[in-house]
């Protein structure tokens, strides 16, 4: 009885090398087929990118004057919690000064009614300075917090200002990139219907080393075509013959020895 083999799927790493991908093409029932999908897709995100070049700076922008105003409302509620609190501390002084204001008036009247001796008149007397200074220190809490809240309703404005102004040019900028958007939305929903076909046929950990590869070239061209009979159609430089050899063949997954780009020949017929 022969024995069951079993297949272990390795998790993907980010930062592996074509070796695994190599095997899982080697593997494959169809590499040529593979191949093709790889340049489709390939073909198909360069449409996309110039789509969003139209864009330009635009989403980056949007996202910035995003940041700004979610950084200046972030001031703005911190300055308001500020003022928050010397209202909250202007009400404690009040409360502090008329409670030794009553107090200092419940000694002084103790003193209008009479003492019975000069001990306990310097007693009282001492208790209403004390309670006079009390409430002159709570006093000058109040005018100080109510400078600081005149400071702070200062700053508050000049940063509601500036969201108003960051908020209008917001508004600018989105209006400019929905209309471009809308441009180009018709094509960029096919060209992502197309894309999604493509990928469907293209295994997980080869999708993962193509973005990939897009991401660390200039171009964003992770699959390329030979380019003048004999160099990488992505960085320019010569390939060996028996590799020009195998490209043509379309039967193993060829990888740019210089740039890490994977080579095709984009004429290769699949098999059915």
């Amino acid at each position: 009885m022969a024995k069951k083999t079993t297949t272990v799927n390795t998790p993907i790493d980010a930062h592996e090398t074509f070796v695994s991908i190599r095997k899982s093409f080697a593997d494959g029932a169809d590499v040529t087929l593979k191949l093709k999908s790889l340049y489709d897709l390939q073909q198909i995100d360069t449409e996309l990118d110039k789509i969003y070049q139209l864009r330009g700076e635009l989403p980056a922008e949007v996202e910035a004057l995003e940041n700004k105003i979610a950084e200046l409302n972030g001031r703005a509620a911190k300055v308001s919690e500020s003022i928050t609190d010397c209202e909250k501390r202007i009400g404690e002084y009040k409360q502090q000064c008329k409670a030794c204001q009553d107090q200092s008036a419940k000694y002084q009247a103790q003193m209008d009614k009479g003492v019975e001796n000069s001990r306990e008149y310097d007693s009282l007397s001492k208790e209403i300075e004390n309670q006079d200074l009390l409430a002159q220190v709570a006093l000058k809490k109040i005018g100080e917090n109510e400078e600081a809240i005149a400071q702070y309703q200062e700053d508050l404005t000049a940063i509601s200002e500036k969201i108003e102004v960051r908020r209008d040019d917001l508004k600018a900028k989105h209006e400019e990139l929905e209309a471009i958007a809308a441009s180009t939305a018709k094509q960029e929903e096919k060209l992502m219907a197309k894309r999604k076909e493509c990928a469907d046929k293209i295994d997980a950990r080869t999708m993962s080393a193509y973005e990939r590869i897009r991401k660390s070239v200039r171009n964003h061209i992770a699959v390329a075509a030979v380019y003048n009979g004999n160099a990488c159609g992505g960085c320019h430089s010569a390939i060996a013959p028996q590799k020009l050899i195998d490209i043509a063949g379309a039967k193993k997954l060829i990888i740019c020895e210089y740039c890490g780009r994977i080579l095709v020949n984009p004429e290769a017929e699949t098999a059915e």
